[in-house]
């Protein structure tokens, strides 16, 4: 199933490329990263359930402090998706610390890994990254309220829900469909260039709903991307992106790759602590892409499919449920 719905996204966004002469490169890489990502970390996680986790999230925290930036070029001003991409590394570290605690069998390293994802959320704050403190900290949260859960299945449709409701408030907002004051709370929180840029992705997709005007094309006809002075040509949501540059089909496509997750892990053999922190990791990742631009660091996309595999894998050892 998973090869069957990235294998879709590929060929649609080859399929919008040639209908508007886009640039599917972009696309493709990250969909490259996060199908290498996962298959590594099922085999990883398969040779090395505890060990493997810690060793991920070390490196994303090591990426998220070694790197001031994320992104190259000439720089006059912090870039608009440096911030989310450094959260997104936090929030994937602390999340992989948060699974390792659940794989151990033994009590005292479980404590010690708890206290090392308190302190990456620490370092968010630390970094300065708001959005990254305020993810961490649900992670770690979520993470101790799934040891009391029996089932698994109730907690995959909750972490659906609230995807989709960060997702429709994005969107909402982009529409100018939410309530004077809210709209002003979240424009200040939000910056106004990047509702603008919002503004500018939902009037591309409403004039071509079917293809979109073509994958890597927004900035061209983006007023707010061109206007700016350092752009990145993009609006800064990846639903929005999609829905400008691939139409109503790449969303589709978007949600349907973040269901075959939430139904992996479902179905995955690994205890449902472990596998419910997974999620709530994934879908704070989700929360962040649907603001920002983190999915377009190879590094982010590589360590959401990283995380996936590492939760889906199927352990060369016998695994026992926490407590």
């Amino acid at each position: 199933m998973g090869v069957l719905v990235l294998g879709a996204c590929a060929t649609w966004s080859l399929i919008t490329a040639a209908a508007h002469d886009g640039r599917p490169e972009g696309v493709l890489l990250a969909l490259l990263a996060v199908a290498a990502g996962y298959a590594a970390g099922r085999i990883s996680g398969a040779l090395l359930p505890v060990a493997a986790p810690c060793a991920a999230a070390l490196t994303g925290l090591g990426l998220a402090v070694g790197l001031p930036r994320l992104s190259s070029g000439p720089e006059i001003v912090a870039p608009l998706g440096h911030a989310g991409a450094t959260a997104a590394l936090l929030t994937l570290a602390t999340g992989a610390v948060c699974c390792a605690a659940w794989a151990t069998g033994s009590p005292a390293f479980r404590i010690v890994l708890r206290l090392t994802a308190v302190g990456i959320t620490v370092t968010a704050a630390v970094l300065g990254s708001l959005s990254g403190l305020v993810t961490c900290a649900v992670v770690v949260l979520c993470s101790l309220a799934a040891g009391r859960m029996p089932h698994r299945g109730p907690g995959i449709a909750g972490l659906a829900a609230a995807a989709t409701a960060v997702t429709g408030l994005t969107w909402a907002v982009a529409g100018n469909a939410v309530p004077d004051g809210l709209a002003e709370s979240l424009r200040g929180q939000l910056t106004p260039h990047r509702i603008d840029l919002w503004h500018d992705a939902l009037r591309l997709a409403r004039e071509d709903t079917a293809l979109g005007v073509g994958p890597g094309r927004f900035g061209e006809l983006s007023s707010t991307a061109t206007r700016t002075l350092v752009s990145d040509g993009k609006p800064h949501s990846a639903p929005l992106q999609l829905a400008a540059e691939q139409g109503l089909v790449g969303v589709v496509l978007l949600a349907a790759g973040f269901c075959w997750l939430l139904y992996a892990l479902w179905r995955s053999p690994r205890p449902t602590p472990l596998v419910l922190t997974a999620g709530a990791t994934l879908t704070a990742l989700a929360a962040i892409a649907a603001v920002g631009n983190a999915l377009s660091f190879t590094t982010v996309s590589v360590g959401a499919g990283l995380l996936a595999g590492l939760a889906t894998a199927h352990p060369l050892t016998e695994e026992r449920a926490p407590g």
